[in-house]
């Protein structure tokens, strides 16, 4: 109804407010209002992570840096994180730089800031300290400073955006420090990590901050990769842009710091599939269950643990959306690390109906896997409840899933476990009662070997020793096979027969166990093969000796026969001498004075040893002596040459002819070559009479008209300059002229087709060939030509000047 159909008795009523029920009173807040801190460092926002990532990779994937070390990459990314607005100039102490990467200071001016220097990315400025090193630097990263204000260039961040980079690397790798008012700021995640590989470590955590989700989870690389280190080493290796070992290094160094964890996907049956590579510091900064919480339901979902490894599925992909998708029964798969990964798992069961009965227990009477419970013919809710049957074919008492995957056999295998799991489940024993499972990857490539290698030599080598390689760890057993090699290679190199290298060494290790006692009392295998089983002890200055055998003939070795027979020979001379001087001495005074005796000669051998040294080092220190007499002379005949005046003109300080007298001598020779050219084209070169008045009027017309072109400068140098310039000029034209004229000749035209006939006759269809090869003999009789045509001037010269020398 409109306002103007109303009626009067309507318009007389009294207005009743409209009550706005959008708008409440909301009670006033109890207590003071909580202020909000800044979020932590490791807590960025989707957007704010893109953006590092885009500008991390953008200055790591810059084509300088391709051959670079980790540590000047991570420089790179230390310096651009601290560039200001302004200015876009770091100013930083190479030992602070030094402690940003985990470096000592001599290291990063000795090898990174020249590195930077090389690169071109970074330009720096420095000043030098007491002993020439670079102490101050004032650094400007040039990407960084040329992507200012571009609109969408990954490095184009802004001033807050600069600010939460350094924080986010100051909680990941900073030093540390201590202020004068007392208060400490404490150290990064990787702070204290120090010395070698240092920087490397401090890159991958920062790579994989960025590349992590809020619940710390790290998307791992897809496509096939090297099962002996898994998919997470895969990742970390394609992040660093290294080969998976590596990776597979770094990450275990990560893992040994509780920095980074690999956690172990289970399924509802118990088997352990998938590994996620997570964060647990990301995770826990985004206020997420954190990481041992993950592994605590890791540990109650699949007991398993002999499936630890990441190789076991390093060929399956990551990406998959586990969050609104069931597993083989109707429990929901949620987004946390203990619980089945649906496109991974169903390959492992048969495809079952989804729905299904909640029931507490069942008693399987029939041995059907369709069975229904609680009085319906469907199927059981999890394929791994008919696999609850006792192997004596009793009927038990369903449990859950994980107690029968890992306490009873599956369905066709016998009860009786095969020594493989039995020491499988005594290694993830151990690895449970250390309080963290390790990966598999590096276990793998690092397992024991039972046996000794499989290389013919070196089982030889080894096989005195084949107990004590049996209690040697995986890594030791590589080292000890390494040094073996590198022995036998070396023993081989001494030897006239290469191949007896392995039986050789084979001896010395015998020897060294009879010198020990046997293998029983080598404590630690180790040690022992590596310091003294394996390396040769020579008696002697002979490389051949070992404990006083010859290597290549196995006699005893006859430098080392030498010295104790000259030893031997002292101590009886002595010997004697005293019986001669001192003929009522008893046994032990004898013995006494003979010890006295021999120490006096011992010190004055050591006295004439030390005295030979010290001629030797007199010696040294004359010949350094007259070296640098020598320098110092000739940097004195060095400053004399360059202090002597010009011979020209007198000039002092010319160094024997001033740049304008060089000038000048060079363009007289410019001249007379472009003379000769014009010459030698013109003129009979049979004809003195003919080539003297050329020559003199050739050299005339060239001479007047490079004085044309010079009167017009001002200064002499730059008119000597001028000069030689213009002289060049002419004498190029003058080249090109007479080789233009000669390729016209009758000599260049018989060359050119003779060639092109020869090349016809050889392919008859190649004329473009055989024009081609035609020109270029042209080409070639042309300044074969030119060349005798001026050294028959020459020789004319030569003969016109010898004549006119008597006259």
């Amino acid at each position: 109804m409109s306002a103007l159909a109303a009626s009067p008795a309507m318009v007389d009523a009294p207005v009743i407010p409209r009550q706005r029920s959008a708008l409440r009173s909301v009670p006033t807040q109890a207590g003071p209002v909580p202020e909000r801190g800044p979020a932590p460092p490791l807590a960025l926002g989707r957007d704010t992570q893109a953006r590092f990532r885009g500008a991390v990779r953008a200055l790591l994937d810059a084509p300088s840096l391709e051959d670079a070390s980790d540590a000047v990459r991570l420089a790179v990314i230390v310096l651009a994180s601290r560039t200001p607005s302004e200015t876009g100039v770091v100013e930083i102490r190479t030992p602070e730089l030094g402690r940003w990467l985990g470096l000592s200071a001599s290291y990063v001016a000795s090898d990174v800031v020249p590195a930077l220097r090389r690169s071109g990315l970074v330009s720096i400025d420095t000043a030098e300290g007491e002993f020439g090193q670079d102490i101050g630097l004032a650094c400007r990263v040039l990407p960084v400073w040329a992507a200012y204000g571009v609109v969408g260039h990954p490095l184009a961040l802004e001033k807050k955006e600069f600010a939460t980079l350094l924080r986010l690397l100051e909680a990941v790798m900073a030093p540390g420090w201590a202020h004068k008012d007392g208060k400490v700021t404490p150290a990064g995640l990787l702070g204290s990590r120090v010395g070698r590989a240092a920087a490397t470590d401090r890159l991958a955590l920062l790579l994989l901050v960025l590349e992590a989700r809020e619940d710390g989870r790290v998307r791992q690389c897809g496509g096939t990769v090297d099962t002996k280190r898994g998919r997470a080493a895969a990742t970390v290796a394609r992040l660093l842009g290294c080969k998976a070992s590596r990776g597979e290094r770094v990450l275990e160094r990560l893992e040994d710091r509780d920095l980074v964890q690999r956690v172990r996907v289970g399924t509802v049956s118990g088997l352990a599939h998938r590994t996620r590579l997570i964060v647990p510091a990301v995770a826990s900064a985004h206020g997420k269950r954190g990481a041992s919480d993950t592994r605590r339901e890791d540990r109650a979902t699949a007991p398993n643990l002999d499936f630890l490894e990441p190789d076991v599925a390093a060929g399956d992909s990551e990406t998959f959306d586990p969050d609104a998708e069931l597993q083989v029964s109707s429990m929901p798969v949620a987004n946390e690390a203990g619980v089945t990964v649906p496109d991974v798992t169903a390959a492992l069961h048969t495809d079952h109906s989804l729905v299904g009965t909640d029931v507490s227990s069942l008693a399987l009477s029939g041995g059907f896997s369709g069975e229904g419970r609680g009085g319906e013919d469907g199927r059981p809710e999890r394929v791994c409840v008919r696999e609850d049957q006792a192997a004596d074919g009793e009927t038990a008492v369903a449990e859950s899933a994980p107690q029968v995957a890992e306490g009873g056999p599956l369905r066709g295998e016998k009860p009786k476990e095969s020594p493989v799991d039995e020491r499988g489940r005594q290694r993830a024993s151990g690895a449970v009662a250390s309080g963290r499972p390790k990966a598999g990857g590096w276990e793998r490539t690092q397992q024991r070997r039972v046996g000794l290698p499989a290389d013919l030599g070196l089982r030889v080598a080894l096989e005195p020793v084949s107990r004590l390689w049996g209690r040697l760890s995986g890594w030791q057993q590589d080292q000890v096979e390494a040094a073996a090699k590198a022995e036998v290679k070396r023993l081989a190199g001494l030897l006239e027969q290469p191949e007896m290298a392995a039986r050789l060494l084979a001896d010395r290790l015998t020897d060294r166990l009879e010198e020990t006692g046997g293998e029983a009392l080598v404590d630690r295998p180790y040690p022992w093969l590596i310091r003294r089983g394996l390396v040769q002890r020579p008696a002697c200055s002979d490389p051949r000796c070992d404990d006083g055998i010859r290597l290549d003939t196995g006699s005893e070795c006859q430098s080392c026969g030498n010295v104790i027979h000259i030893r031997l020979a002292r101590r009886a001379r002595i010997a004697t001498e005293i019986d001669r001087e001192l003929p009522d001495l008893d046994g032990h005074g004898r013995r006494q004075v003979l010890e006295e005796r021999l120490r006096e000669h011992t010190r004055r051998d050591a006295e004439q040893t030390d005295a030979r040294r010290a001629q030797a080092v007199a010696e040294v220190e004359m010949r350094r002596a007259a070296v640098a007499g020598r320098r110092a002379a000739e940097e004195t005949a060095a400053l004399e040459r360059l202090s002597a005046a010009c011979v020209d003109c007198g000039l002092p300080g010319a160094a024997g002819l001033c740049p304008e007298c060089t000038f000048r001598r060079r363009t007289d020779v410019l001249v007379q070559q472009a003379v000769d050219l014009a010459v030698a084209v013109r003129a009979d070169l049979d004809d003195p009479a003919q080539i003297a008045a050329l020559s003199e009027r050739c050299e005339a017309d060239t001479r007047s008209l490079v004085a044309e072109v010079c009167r017009r400068q001002a200064d002499k140098s730059l008119a000597a300059f001028t000069a030689q310039e213009v002289a060049k000029r002419i004498r190029d034209e003058r080249r090109a002229s007479a080789h233009r004229r000669l390729l016209r000749s009758e000599e260049a035209g018989a060359e050119a087709e003779a060639v092109y006939e020869t090349v016809l006759r050889r392919r008859p269809r190649g004329h473009q060939a055989a024009q081609q090869a035609a020109n270029d003999a042209r080409q070639r009789t042309a300044r074969y030509l030119l060349e005798c045509m001026l050294g028959q001037l020459q020789t004319q010269r030569t003969r016109m000047k010898a004549g006119r020398t008597p006259k």
